[in-house]
């Protein structure tokens, strides 16, 4: 397979990771600002006739998308046979409707920019809400990876009787996958949110323990209040000190530290978005969807 894989600087422990899986050479890229602001960018390696992933996770979009869209326009031009786009983090999904007057729906205004930049995309565990699938916005082929698998087989190998808890009932399906996967039992607990650090969760009274540890799960671990709640009210409730586990760990400023001033005995993630907790890689399930791209 004539495939090459070229990560945006920040991302190399993934990128590693991925190459091997892969088993495609690397791609380097030069890239500096001007004096003004702008970008400069260079692609160091023959991508005449090969097909390229792009890797860039999409957690701090909007500096990142003009280099990006960049570096695709530069690839196709220097002769790339193919680009697409490996975000294991995809931003602007949570704007999916017009709550009020005038509001731009930005998820599809994304997609719009992202789909004619690239000739397909992959992604985890996207913020899927009111839009039913990726395609219902991207009009380029765009798959959506389940990070539960991972996530499952983690705790099976790391925690002793655990009890799976999603943070609130719309998780029920993919927290009870996840709790199916490892073996274990679970509890989607009810969660009423009155701003964007404001939120309450309630279900832990009278629970009998039984020894078993709770794990939080959630898909994204933003400003932590929810899971920090949780967590608190785990100790409250008698039992074991909770773990944290997310897909994506954005980790608003103080997140973490809530966290932990809450008890959490450790918090892990996956490798999405790189940060300290990152405990489960997602590169075996990123490059099989690439090389199905790549294979057509």
């Amino acid at each position: 397979m004539n495939g090459a894989l070229l990560a945006m600087p920040g991302h190399e422990p993934l990128a590693a990771s991925l190459r091997e899986a892969l088993g495609v050479s690397a791609l380097g890229i030069v890239t500096r600002d001007f004096p003004d602001g702008e970008t400069y960018l260079r692609i160091e390696g023959d991508v005449q006739g090969r097909s390229v992933a792009l890797l860039c996770t999409l957690h701090e979009p909007n500096p990142l998308f003009l280099p990006l869209a960049f570096i695709a326009d530069a690839l196709r031009d220097l002769g790339a046979a193919s680009v697409g786009l490996v975000a294991p983090y995809l931003a602007y999904m949570r704007q999916d409707a017009r709550f009020m007057p005038g509001e731009a729906i930005t998820s599809a205004s994304f997609a719009r920019l992202v789909s004619r930049q690239f000739d397909w995309l992959v992604t985890v565990d996207p913020h899927l809400h009111r839009w039913h699938s990726l395609s219902d916005i991207y009009t380029i082929p765009a798959v959506s990876l389940q990070a539960a698998p991972l996530l499952a087989a983690w705790i099976g190998a790391n925690v002793t009787e655990p009890v799976i808890i999603g943070p609130d009932e719309e998780s029920e399906q993919w927290v009870s996958g996840v709790a199916a996967t490892a073996g274990c039992s679970y509890l989607v607990l009810k969660k009423q949110r009155h701003g964007d650090r404001d939120v309450s969760v309630s279900g832990l009274s009278g629970r009998d323990w039984g020894g078993r540890t709770p794990v939080l799960v959630d898909d994204i671990i933003s400003s932590g209040q929810t899971m920090a709640q949780t967590v608190a009210q785990c100790r409250a409730a008698g039992s074991a000190p909770a773990i944290c586990v997310g897909v994506h760990g954005i980790f608003a400023p103080q997140a973490l530290a809530a966290l932990q001033q809450a008890g959490a005995a450790r918090i892990v993630t996956t490798n999405s978005i790189a940060h300290p907790s990152n405990a489960i890689d997602l590169s075996p399930l990123l490059a099989d969807a690439v090389m199905r791209f790549w294979q057509g």
